[in-house]
């Protein structure tokens, strides 16, 4: 009895020590995914099919509409915090010259990792030109707390 009273108490002390630490959060995996006309990333749920129609997107590029950056992240010790994710982009412009671009959106933190979708398309996606480069990162305040880049970063 008196080692499960130890157990018990051993593992309340290290629950409350680890509760006393700051935010942490990482970004576990950045998925860019092209967008056709109608928005979509696949004709059907099938992960197979998606891949094989983001390669028929890449190669017919006049069917592209957009840009998602499908982000998948994690963050703990953060009840009631607002944190903030953004894909940051490098590409370059008709006149190749240097452009950067900024998406961002609020995200509330839960229990488990979470998916987040970040949005390039349009006019904006036309006006950007080619995107060269992405680095996803999450914050709390100033705090980065995580980030994923791509390799040309």
């Amino acid at each position: 009895m008196r080692a499960f009273l130890i157990l018990l108490l051993t593992l309340g002390l290290l629950v409350t020590a680890h509760a006393a630490d700051g935010v942490t959060g990482k970004v576990v995996k950045v998925l860019p995914l092209l967008l056709d006309q109608k928005g979509r990333v696949a004709l059907s749920p099938s992960l197979f099919d998606r891949d094989a129609y983001q390669i028929q997107l890449h190669q017919h590029t006049n069917e592209v509409s957009g840009i998602r950056y499908d982000v998948e992240w994690s963050a703990k010790n953060s009840s009631g915090e607002k944190l903030k994710l953004r894909v940051e982009l490098r590409g370059l412009s008709e006149a190749n010259l240097p452009k950067t671009k900024t998406l961002e959106t609020e995200v509330a933190p839960g229990y488990f990792r979470q998916w987040t979708g970040l949005t390039l398309s349009g006019d904006d996606y036309q006006k950007f030109g080619a995107i060269t480069a992405w680095r996803a990162t999450l914050w709390n305040g100033d705090q980065l707390l995580g980030e994923q880049k791509s390799f040309l970063w």
